[in-house]
């Protein structure tokens, strides 16, 4: 009789992104390998502008869209393969002010650029304490208020601040205007698409010393001004438990409290699992093996893993589809 074939959970190396917004945390602190400014650490990708690759077991070396491509039913599940594989993960040091700006729904990208929309999530790893951001406006805004305002720089004063703090959730639509501020570290669930439309920018310069481009015309078509302001929640979760913080058509994510040892059964999922430990020093062991996670770190579990044992001290994101 053929054995069975085991999996075994994937330690994940991400693909590390440079920009002028970014910090110095995710490689003095979190021990990110690179070099400079690392504004984001895209943990889990397929993108060929940026790919995730295996850093432990038979797979080591090999990019994860090689992986999940070989083997997309026993790798991703079912309901996801990889035509185009539906999520991306990050993790994001907002060292300055990142740009006021606008993800578009799944009809309007399309219609501009032939992608997903983004429907994205923020879990709040760590921030300074004055950090706020930008979700939603503050009031009623019209199209033509917006353009006169993202032109003159007054922009700021119509969009909803919130001040942040670890452990906070906020669930980002398409359509919603936002903003991450100086000092947060956040943990971002997306759609897997990076379209992005920049609304205003502090008159900033990039690389190649001109401004940074806008993108008005396009961002005040993909805004939502129906929108009012966005909700956001911490996720709190007593010792040992599972709170689902976040749950959309696109991806389902939960925290989990880990102290001791937390049991998970996946038999009847059939979708691969992402895990981020966000702080604290953690173990995930599988029928196809074991990985340890320290704080920032991320594995996947393929979709024919039926169950994990995690045991250590921390915090863990557990990503999945439904």
């Amino acid at each position: 009789m053929e054995e069975t074939k085991k999996y075994e959970p994937l330690r994940l190396k991400p693909c590390l992104r440079s920009y002028l917004w970014g910090g110095t945390r995710l490689r003095g602190e979190y021990h990110k390998t690179g070099e400079g400014v690392i504004a984001e650490s895209w943990e889990l990708s397929v993108r060929a502008d940026g790919q995730t690759y295996i850093d432990s077991g038979e797979h080591c070396g090999e990019s994860l869209a090689d992986v999940l491509r070989a083997d997309p039913a026993g790798m991703a599940g079912t309901r996801c393969g990889i035509a185009p594989f539906p999520l991306l993960i990050k993790l994001i040091d907002a060292q300055k002010d990142l740009s006021v700006q606008v993800h578009p729904s799944d009809a309007s990208a399309c219609r501009e650029k032939g992608e997903q929309g983004k429907t994205e999530m923020w879990y709040v790893v760590d921030c300074r304490p004055e950090s706020t951001l930008f979700l939603g406006f503050s009031r009623a805004v019209t199209p033509d208020e917006l353009r006169r305002r993202a032109k003159d720089g007054t922009i700021c004063e119509v969009l909803n601040r919130v001040a942040v703090h670890p452990g906070d959730v906020f669930f980002v639509r398409p359509g919603t205007v936002h903003a991450i501020g100086a000092g947060i570290l956040v943990a971002e669930i997306q759609q897997n698409s990076d379209t992005t439309f920049r609304v205003y920018d502090y008159n900033r310069f990039g690389a190649d010393g001109k401004p940074r481009q806008l993108h008005t015309a396009e961002a005040t078509d993909a805004i939502d001004f129906n929108y009012g302001k966005e909700y956001f929640r911490p996720a709190v979760a007593a010792p040992g438990s599972v709170k689902e913080i976040v749950s959309t058509p696109f991806f389902t994510t939960n925290v989990i409290e880990v102290d001791g040892e937390v049991r998970r059964d996946y038999a009847s999922l059939d979708s691969f699992v992402a895990y981020i430990c966000t702080d604290g020093a953690l173990r995930a062991d599988t029928d196809g093996g074991s990985e340890k996670l320290a704080a920032l770190e991320s594995l996947l579990l393929p979709a024919e893993i039926d169950e994990a044992v995690l045991s250590g001290k921390g915090t863990l994101l557990e990503v999945y589809m439904v």
